[in-house]
């Protein structure tokens, strides 16, 4: 009888051991909503294509930076007050979603919230275009950062 219990446990611990390593296979950047199975970074490069990140980073320079993972591909800026329009400021999410340069290798979100007179904010309804402005800007000078690469 003794025998037979420890190989009940050899037996769990085999099969817990299993479990473990197919739930360990699951995990990673394919299950990640906003990336895309590619070649991994070599050690000390950021994970993502480097010119959409500096062309990112150009184009929304102009807006505090509020985080930026260069690893992740995620840039998100702190809301921006232009001064000609005071009564409505506009914050910016970029997914950088691919290590190729590519045009579905971005996905910008943009968040508007206008002035309830009282001090505060409330949100606003942004159009679709204002985002795939901010996505042609950053595809644009990604490009042209390439070409002067390129040409040396």
């Amino acid at each position: 009888m003794r025998f037979e219990r420890g190989s009940t446990r050899v037996a769990k611990a085999v099969a817990v051991s299993a479990c473990l390593a197919l739930l360990a296979a699951c995990g990673g950047c394919a299950a990640h909503p906003f990336m895309h199975a590619s070649r991994p970074a070599p050690a000390g490069a950021i994970g993502v294509n480097g010119y959409l990140w500096r062309a990112t980073l150009d184009t929304l320079a102009f807006m505090p930076l509020q985080s930026a993972d260069p690893y992740g591909g995620v840039i998100i800026t702190d809301w921006y007050v232009n001064p000609e329009k005071p009564d409505e400021r506009f914050k910016a999410t970029v997914y950088i979603l691919d290590s190729r340069l590519r045009a579905d290798g971005l996905n910008v979100t943009v968040f508007k919230e206008v002035t309830n007179g009282a001090g505060g904010w409330i949100p606003s309804p942004t159009t679709a275009q204002t985002a795939t402005d901010i996505e042609n800007s950053i595809l644009t000078r990604a490009r042209q950062l390439r070409l002067s690469n390129l040409r040396g």
